[in-house]
């Protein structure tokens, strides 16, 4: 009887599953299923009150009943036992946090706390806890705290304790009531094993944890808010668990709920742009990979050790063993594509793509790559979402320039099209100035693959050859079948 693995992968919108061969990486099938409350952005849905800005919550609950769902759907459309199922790899987004009780139950569960927004799921995306990311920068920097050199010298308002400030500093009874704050990775890993454990990569990526050095001193910590002295021996819990390494074996209650064998072992949650290097074929020092979505992330792996400025961070086997992986992006790829399909079109447009039964994305994505570049005349500044990276800045916002009354929609799409293919460029110029070597680059994601003309600004821009994976599940699979080798004007498919 055969043996099988199952990736499990947590987006900004929806959950997979994706069943592979154990024996030689083949995929066999995949599940996808939306998140029921989506992002709440807007209003928190069981209050219906109206959220204020730059929040973006979820509901906890919303990835167990996909978890359920697609683990269910992609064992029967693989047509395998749950005895088959030897181990669950799971990535998550990250920061997403949520406070949670002893026994894992998320407080927004809880009647009492169910109308407060901090009681939800805080997506990586909640930038409204910016003001105490730039109070923790501040006063880093006053102290000369070296933990600084290792998130390129500038706390985020994506990193967990500015989010966890911003719940002791306007909810403090959220604070006093959650157990723990946890990365919804930890969570799911919680739900499925029973042990409350701690992903490396959310660790030292997301909560300032460093290999050598632990955490933040309490010194710091208490000088930032006296309740927060001890956040990471009181809220902060469970071992840490490395790469590769297992959390243990899924609990007899999990396996009844979610349909598994109790010999189903869960392995480390990684944060979901780390661990497509895997999937996607990262070997040596001076590999890079983007990971192309919702936002996109630009991960290089390096034999050196070295401190970059204006990037999310670097850690020791923080994307994959033995070298050095770092971390920067765009918090806002397929967002702003998103924004200009749903407010910069007219009733021509919708009918159009109604007419032709495709989406507004994909309809404009297609009459943006007919135009040349630069030939509308217009030029963006990509900060829908402000600047992770190199700025990290959730505040700043973007820019069209250009615009006359014979603007098309299409134009504003090539422009931020441009616009990401340039900051994407900065980003790759930072690494390369502080001495991080870039050899080659592999995109994934599901933008990367539907969208070759979006590739080719890339390749034009960054002026480098970029392979394409053949699988829009790197995050949830772990190696490469097939690439697209992409070269200047050129799309050739090549073997593996």
């Amino acid at each position: 009887m055969a043996d099988y693995v199952l990736g499990i992968d947590f987006g900004t919108l929806s959950g997979r599953a994706l069943l592979v061969s154990a024996e030689n990486g083949k995929e066999i099938a995949s599940y996808s299923m939306d998140y029921p409350h989506a992002v709440m952005d807007d209003v928190l849905l069981a209050s219906g009150k109206k959220l204020p800005a730059q929040y973006a919550l979820q509901d906890a609950d919303d990835y167990l009943t996909v978890l359920k769902t697609v683990i269910k759907e992609v064992l029967k459309l693989g047509d395998v036992s749950p005895e088959q199922v030897k181990g669950i790899g799971i990535d998550f987004t990250s920061c997403t946090i949520l406070p949670i009780k002893k026994d894992g139950t998320p407080l927004s569960r809880l009647n009492e706390f169910k109308n407060q927004p901090h009681a939800y799921v805080k997506l990586w995306k909640h930038h409204a806890a910016q003001k105490y990311a730039d109070k923790m920068t501040e006063l880093a920097k006053a102290r000369k705290e070296q933990f600084l050199n290792y998130c390129g010298g500038t706390i985020s308002s994506e990193m967990a304790i500015p989010k966890i400030w911003q719940v002791l500093e306007e909810a403090p009874e959220i604070y006093n009531e959650a157990d723990y704050f946890i990365e919804a990775g930890d969570w799911i890993t919680l739900n499925l094993t029973g042990k409350l454990t701690r992903g490396y990569t959310f660790a030292v990526f997301k909560s300032n944890y460093i290999d050598d050095a632990l955490y933040p001193s309490e010194d710091f910590l208490y000088e930032c808010n006296t309740n927060l002295k001890t956040i990471f021996s009181n809220k902060l819990g469970g071992n840490i668990v490395r790469i590769g390494e297992p959390c243990g074996k899924i609990s007899k209650t999990a396996a009844k709920e979610f349909g598994l064998s109790e010999n189903t072992v869960i392995s480390a949650p990684i944060i979901d742009a780390h661990v497509a290097a895997s999937g996607v074929g990262i070997r040596e020092s001076g590999d890079m990979f983007g990971v192309i979505g919702t936002s996109a992330c630009f991960m290089a792996i390096s034999d050196n050790k070295t401190k970059v400025s204006g990037i999310c961070g670097y850690a020791k086997d923080g994307i994959l063993p033995g070298f050095y992986g770092y971390e920067a992006g765009l918090c806002c790829m397929g967002d702003h594509f998103a924004y200009v399909a749903n407010n910069l079109t007219s009733p021509a447009y919708v009918k159009e793509a109604q007419e032709r039964k495709i989406s507004m994305i994909e309809l404009l994505m297609e009459k943006a790559s007919k135009l040349k570049a630069g030939e509308c005349g217009l030029m963006a500044l990509n900060w829908w979402n402000g600047n992770r990276n190199i700025l990290m800045d959730s505040e700043l916002t973007g820019v069209f320039v250009g615009m006359n009354l014979n603007t098309k929609p299409e134009d504003y799409m090539r422009a931020l099209m441009e616009a990401t293919a340039f900051g994407t460029k900065n980003i790759i110029d930072n690494y390369l100035k502080h001495g991080i070597k870039i050899n080659k680059f592999i995109a994934t994601g599901g933008i990367s693959k539907k969208n070759a003309c979006l590739m080719q600004i890339f390749a034009d821009v960054l002026n480098m050859k970029i392979s394409v994976s053949a699988s829009s599940q790197a995050p949830a699979t772990a190696r490469l079948l097939t690439e697209r080798l992409q070269v200047a004007y050129t799309l050739t498919l090549i073997a593996p």
